[in-house]
């Protein structure tokens, strides 16, 4: 079997081969076009001898003959076979066998005993020679029309090369008919905003100034938000795959699979609150994809280290014997058993061979026990015994204590004996539960992707990882292909970093109350950014470039040196000649420090790339040699870490297991590379992988990667790629909200703030940053909005307005802004195709989580960042219903309920006093009142559906979240007639001295 990236010939199919001396055999070192030495003789012979997709001439010393030749068993051995391997006793791969090699050291020596940084620097011997060549061949390039004409070239073209020049994917403007209106209107909407202020500004209400200042600076919060939010949507787009011409292109009949190999991560924690059967699902619809199996790895993190996820796993890996097969010859979607047997459809459809119906019956049989004997590890798992678990062999289960166990790692399928049901190889299944210790930080989920980072570099070194919440299965079988019709674009994929899927959820009920689809999100905010730099980073569906995790910028961009630092504009990323005002003391320290890191680190491949080892003949040059081959390895170890076989699958940028690479050790490597100490004094969670410092690390994560200068592309399949579950109801739904909303607020003050890093290198576009503001300042909005939302009761109680009496200019003025607003949002429906029951769902609930959730997620971000008390709010469950949807009318206390309670009872509360004043003072008074009832309305139908979740299906709302609301109530009101800070002095002492002359 073939390398996993290795070249193949584009004429024959056959392995490219290696020359002589050694090194990879190349053609054409102009366009690198892959073709074998047997070919080339041959189109020698016919007197063509220019390159087939360039037309640059060969080289004249190409084909000369050396009688050295290396040995045909040298070649690069593949994962499979390391897999294949029967491992050791002594160094099994069961978590009990290797929880004394958890904290070995990696070996620096390969298993013949040389350097592997020598093997590495001795693989590229001649490339001084070859320099030479490409040059002395550059001079000819000139000549190589005359000696052979345009015509004949083109005939001599393989077949294959049309195909080659067909895209895999492209870019669907959106229709000039629908964005120019859009445009048209926003900066209209823009202009109009501005006269608004204007207005608002110059003329002050003297009798409430206290209410109108509060207005007047919440309304240009809400504008300064707008912008963030608007502006990264001017330009959305769409984009199209063809899956026909990426399989005609890499899995022609006849020839290896070209396909670029795939690891996937799924990440679990505590199997009682992550079911297993969720996880499994997940993990079957993975190792059931429509894409070819050796090129298939899934490695399962258990954080938790629960006997229960092991057992579970290996269940699993047993029933995928049957379910794979089951898939690939019925060509079912999903591939998940879960939601394909649940499915309300007939599943009879496009079904032609008779033997479906019988098997289907005979699968879903055998999908019930593997249910029944999963559930049943999971009600024993419900209580555990005093002296610990025990496994099957009466050995103690190495994860008992989840806080101070070793690293374990077990391959399920991928060994000898790995089939399904019809002989035929399946996927690898590998659980990962990284080394956990007293004392050491863990970093949570970000830690645990790190730490399947390093391992799946070690074991199968796929150049692209898709990574999945344990909840999100594979709903499309041909995702992955999806994903690489833009990565294996050699004109759109060399600079992406991920492509991002849209997430899309299970089990919602159809009004979907709160918001829970994100359908604006995802249809509106991500294409824009598509159109940008790319969508941000979401935490799961999502396939990663693996040099982009491993901290290194795309090979389209030019290294960050200290002058083009200096140079550069910090905001639009130019020459100094647009800016000319910048200087280099501007930029800010912490970020050349960066780049001065990432240089020393770039200069230490630049080392093993370039260094001429022709002097190793020369004993005078051979002490610099050695410094500088020392001078990298030393570097690399301060950036990856300790571990010399993870650090030269780093420079594979095609993926593969290094040839250096003893199959005997890998599980002892793998074991070394997520014991809890190797992160220490590198650049893991800083510079590379998922970074720490949030809640949120996807967030932070991404935007990393795009002020490195890569960008990210957004893949909206015609069926969902994933779909997952969501929090339906209220109290989980503002949890959620409020982790996301928290992880925000440390960003925000973090040194990752978008706010001021990464203007340094200028990489990072002035309105995909704009986007990332706003990712991060959002949480904010709750203190005008809390604010905001006060104003229209506290106008009814008190009679005074935010508004003074309106001229004809300022009602157009007004009717302007309202219309814009309308305007704006019918055009965006338009482009995007969302409806308006979603906006208008996504409108309720930005102001419903704004006035909770991000309003505590503010306050526990200061005390968590500045005091370091880190504050949890806990959710205890009050009411359950059985039925369809139950969990939606479940009530459950938690202290995120109070504010915006507290907000309807003074509302409502404020409008019966409104009427109640204007019945009193006759038919004047009704004029003013509809104002100020408007707002109050505005406030009370925007947090309706909050009103509707608290009251549940029987109207039961706990009644504590009743008397602290009618508490805070009553002592707003009491302060407020005690204080009265908004009525006017003046007033007040002219209504004294009345009563004073009526006493009289």
């Amino acid at each position: 079997m073939m390398e996993p990236g290795a070249p193949v010939c584009n004429t024959c199919g056959e392995a490219v081969g290696l020359k002589p001396n050694g090194e990879l055999f190349v053609a054409c070192h102009d366009c690198n076009f892959p073709m074998c030495r047997s070919c080339v003789e041959y189109e020698a012979k016919e007197g063509r001898k220019v390159c087939l997709r360039c037309s640059s001439p060969y080289d004249e010393h190409l084909l000369d003959d050396d009688a050295d030749q290396k040995p045909p068993g040298s070649s690069q051995p593949t994962m499979a076979a390391h897999l294949s391997d029967p491992q050791p006793k002594d160094v099994g791969i069961h978590a009990r066998h290797v929880s004394t090699v958890s904290t070995i050291d990696s070996e620096m020596n390969d298993e013949s005993g040389n350097p592997i940084w020598k093997n590495r620097v001795e693989s590229w011997k001649d490339k001084k020679n070859n320099k030479k060549k490409k040059v002395a061949k550059n001079n000819k390039t000139e000549q190589a029309p005359a000696e052979i004409p345009h015509e004949q070239q083109m005939e001599d073209k393989q077949p294959g090369d049309a195909l080659m020049q067909q895209p895999l994917s492209e870019i669907v403007p959106m229709s000039r008919n629908k964005l120019t209106p859009y445009r048209a209107v926003i900066i209209m909407r823009l202009v109009i905003l501005g006269l608004f202020f204007h207005y608002r500004i110059m003329n002050p209400v003297d009798s409430a100034f206290g209410l109108w200042l509060t207005s007047v600076i919440c309304e240009i919060w809400f504008a300064f938000s707008w912008v963030l939010d608007q502006f990264p949507k001017w330009s959305p787009i769409n984009r199209v795959t063809y899956l026909d011409t990426l399989s005609a292109r890499f899995e022609r009949p006849g020839e290896p699979c070209e396909l670029a190999p795939v690891d996937f991560f799924v990440s679990t924690v505590d199997p009682l609150k992550e079911p297993p059967l969720i996880t499994a699902n997940t993990v079957l619809s993975i190792l059931a994809l429509d894409y070819p199996v050796e090129k298939v790895s899934c490695y399962v993190s258990d954080d938790g280290a629960a006997m229960l996820s092991f057992e579970s796993l290996a269940e699993t890996s047993e029933f995928a014997r049957k379910w794979v097969p089951f898939c690939k010859k019925y060509a079912i979607e999903p591939r998940a058993p879960e939601f394909y047997f649940s499915q309300k459809i007939d599943y009879l459809k496009d079904k032609v061979q008779p033997s479906f119906v019988k098997e289907r019956r005979a699968m879903k049989r055998d999908y019930e026990e593997y249910k029944i004997r999963v559930n049943a590890m999971v009600a024993r798992a419900q209580k555990t015994p005093e002296e610990g678990w025990t496994m099957q062999d009466g050995t103690p289960w190495p994860g008992n204590n989840t806080r101070d166990h070793p690293g374990m790692v077990q391959v399920f399928l991928g060994n000898t004996g790995a089939r399904d049901m019809d002989g035929n190889e399946l996927p690898r299944l590998i659980y990962v539960s990284r080394e956990k210790r007293p004392g050491y930080q863990h970093h949570k989920k970000a830690g645990a992707e790190n730490a399947l980072v390093r391992v799946s570099a070690v074991l199968t070194n796929a150049p692209y990882i898709l990574n999945l919440d344990c909840d999100h299965y594979v709903n499309n079988s041909k995702a992955v292909r999806e994903a690489m019709c833009f990565l294996m674009d050699p004109q759109v994929g060399r600079d992406v970093c991920y492509v991002q899927f849209p997430q899309r959820f299970d089990g919602i009920d159809k009004s979907d109350r709160y918001a829970n689809r994100n359908i604006v999100f995802f249809d509106v905010n991500m294409k824009g950014l598509d159109g940008i730099q790319g969508p941000v980073y979401v935490g799961t569906g999502c396939v990663f470039n693996r040099q982009a995790l491993y901290g290194y910028g795309p090979p389209s961009m030019p290294t960050l040196t200290k002058t083009s630092s200096s140079s550069s504009c910090s905001w639009c990323g130019c020459c100094s000649c647009c800016c000319p005002s910048k200087k280099k003391a501007e930029l800010d320290a912490s970020e050349l420090y960066k780049d001065a890191k990432r240089e020393e680190l770039n200069a230490a491949i630049f080392n093993l790339h370039e260094i001429d080892t022709s002097s190793l003949l020369h004993p005078a040059d051979y002490d610099e040699y050695e410094r500088s081959m020392l001078m990298s390895q030393r570097s690399f170890e301060k950036t990856f870490g300790l571990s010399s076989v993870f650090i030269e699958s780093t420079l594979m940028e095609n993926g593969g297991v290094p040839e250096s690479v003893n199959s005997s050790t890998l599980i002892k490597e793998a074991i070394h590379v997520i014991s809890c100490s190797y992160e220490e004094k590198t650049e893991w969670g800083k510079e590379i992988g998922w970074i720490y410092g949030s809640v949120t690390e996807d967030i932070l994560t991404g935007f990393k990667m795009h002020c490195r200068g890569w960008r990210s592309i957004y893949c909206m399949p015609p069926r969902p790629a994933f779909k997952g579950s969501a929090p339906i109801n209220l109290s989980d739904r503002l949890h959620q909200v409020l982790r996301w909303a928290l992880g925000s607020v440390e960003i925000f003050l973090s040194r990752h703030c978008p706010l001021w890093y990464g203007f340094g290198g200028g990489r990072l576009r002035w309105l995909q940053r704009l986007a990332y503001i706003n990712t991060i300042v959002y949480p904010f909005t709750s203190l005008p909005l809390i604010a905001y939302c006060l104003i229209p009761a506290i106008c009814l109680l008190t009679g005074k307005f935010i508004i003074p009496t309106l001229s004809n200019l300022a009602s157009v003025l007004f009717l302007g802004l309202f219309m814009s607003i309308i305007l704006t949002a019918v055009l965006e429906l338009r482009w995007s195709g969302v409806s308006i029951e979603d906006l208008w769902r996504n409108e309720q609930f930005w102001v419903i989580g704004g006035v909770s959730a991000h309003l505590f997620a503010v306050f526990q971000g200061f005390l968590k960042m500045l005091a370091g008390i880190d504050t949890n709010f806990t959710v205890t469950t009050k009411a359950a219903e059985d039925a369809e949807f139950g969990e939606l009318y479940m009530v459950k206390w938690t202290t995120v309920l109070i504010p915006p309670t507290t907000l309807l009872i003074v509302n409502i509360v404020g409008v019966v006093a409104g009427f109640s004043d204007a019945l009193n003072k006759g038919y004047e008074a009704w004029g003013p009142l509809f104002g100020k009832v408007f707002f109050a309305f505005w406030v009370i139908l925007h947090l309706y559906p909050f009103l509707k979740g608290l009251m549940g299906r029987q109207n039961r709302t706990p009644t504590i979240v009743v008397l602290w609301s009618v508490l805070l109530a009553s002592v707003f009101s009491l302060v407020w007639v005690k204080i009265n800070p908004f009525v006017n002095k003046v007033d007040s002492m002219e209504i004294a001295g009345t009563c004073i002359s009526i006493d009289c």
